[in-house]
């Protein structure tokens, strides 16, 4: 996959779209009467996460053909990122930041079935979990390399799934509805296994054009990256003091019916 010249890069459209959600994140912070200031680490997390996952595609894009770049990049924008995204608890600072009515059709947008559904954990990591096969065993990874659109939709599913997987497990944002502890962790096993096996799969059935060596490298990146990107969340989803600050402190805003 080729960043080519003469027309709009996906590197720059990653800058424009790196700059708008970092605007948008402070303008909400700005917004927010959350005790007259949100937090500033919450800041410093969501710059961060950008940060990650914008580094994260550049590699991607600048070595496209390193299955250990990818896989390391991998870990960075489907794993590292969506923890420190979802630790900046984007939905509790909308809720804080939004005026009353665009704050209760949201809080009915995150209770609404299909919301729920995908937000539950076994949903999420289904997809996330899918999606990783279907990427290195289903033969996709060898059409990234010449099919830009298929790059950029692969890595923002890559993206996007694991912000869902992160929110469900441990997520800080208020969700009343969350799964048990007992279902998280077992999610959280099942996808340390799912890599696991996705790594001896990799050993043993390296993508086409990817020698050995590399996919043996890069199946260990990404099972010991999932296994401690798991590990982090399962000690978020255990410290229920983390959880109850978040709960107790989302909507100070009395927001109005519809």
């Amino acid at each position: 996959m080729h960043d080519h010249g003469g027309g709009i890069s996906l590197t720059e459209i990653l800058g424009v779209a790196l700059l708008a959600v970092l605007a948008v994140y402070l303008f909400a912070a700005l917004r927010s009467d959350f005790h007259g200031r949100w937090p500033r680490y919450r800041i410093v997390l969501w710059i961060a996460g950008c940060f990650v996952a914008a580094v994260s595609v550049q590699a991607l894009i600048a070595k496209h053909d390193d299955f250990v770049v990818h896989a390391l990049a991998h870990v960075g924008l489907g794993m590292l990122a969506p923890v420190l995204l979802m630790l900046s608890a984007p939905i509790a600072l909308s809720l804080q930041s939004l005026s009353p009515v665009p704050a209760r059709r949201l809080e009915r947008l995150l209770q609404s079935r299909p919301a729920r559904f995908v937000g539950h954990p076994i949903t999420a990591a289904g997809l996330y979990l899918g999606g990783l096969w279907l990427l290195y065993a289903g033969g996709l990874y060898p059409r990234l390399h010449t099919n830009g659109l298929l790059f950029a939709v692969v890595h923002m599913c890559i993206f996007v799934t694991g912000c869902l997987f992160s929110a469900s497990v441990a997520g800080l944002d208020p969700n009343p509805r969350r799964a048990g502890l007992l279902t998280r962790a077992i999610v959280l096993c099942v996808v340390v296994a799912g890599y696991g096996i996705l790594s001896v799969h990799l050993f043993v059935n390296p993508p086409s054009r990817v020698p050995a060596a590399s996919a043996e490298t890069g199946g260990m990146i990404l099972f010991f990256g999932g296994a401690a990107a798991s590990g982090i969340l399962a000690v978020l989803a255990g410290t229920p003091r983390l959880a109850g600050q978040s709960r107790a402190r989302t909507p100070a805003r009395q927001h109005s019916p519809v």
